[in-house]
């Protein structure tokens, strides 16, 4: 049984998209990928926003460049980061799916709020109405008592 386990989450780890979830995972991660929006980074400039060290900053790059959310290149001795948003788009994709289920799902209790708030309503009405009988009986019974009194 646990090497059934070991081997499903083995297999399930291994898979794009969950590498890329795996990857989002991190805030630092989001972070840099956040900045890679805005052009390509060298390692150095990537770092300068967080208290780490260089080699953990490099951990974080290694894990995005696994998962295919940035690729790096080489030039003389920098190798500036970039963005690639293909993973992304893969998230995004898998997402949509969900987005269109959660707005149906949304709707669906959109109408039935609106249809208990209509049941509500009519029964205010309903005790509205009663309370307003009420409120006329007595009128009238208090204005055909006082019409006794007179005689």
């Amino acid at each position: 049984m646990l090497y059934l386990t070991i081997r499903l989450n083995t297999k399930m780890a291994s898979d794009r998209l969950s590498t890329t979830f795996a990857a989002l995972g991190d805030p630092t991660r989001r972070a840099i990928l956040a900045r890679l929006v805005s052009g390509e980074a060298s390692v150095t400039q990537l770092a300068e926003p967080f208290r780490m060290s260089m080699p953990a900053v490099s951990k974080h790059l290694k894990v995005l460049e696994r998962a295919g959310l940035i690729a790096r290149s080489r030039e003389a001795q920098w190798r500036p980061c970039q963005l690639n948003v293909g993973p992304l788009k893969e998230v995004a994709d898998w997402t949509e799916h969900y987005r269109k289920f959660f707005e149906q799902s949304f709707d669906r209790l959109e109408i039935y709020l609106s249809e208990l708030k209509e049941k509500q309503n009519k029964g205010k009405d309903l005790t509205q109405r009663k309370e307003q009988r009420k409120n006329q009986s007595y009128a009238e019974r208090t204005k055909h008592d006082s019409a006794k009194r007179k005689r």
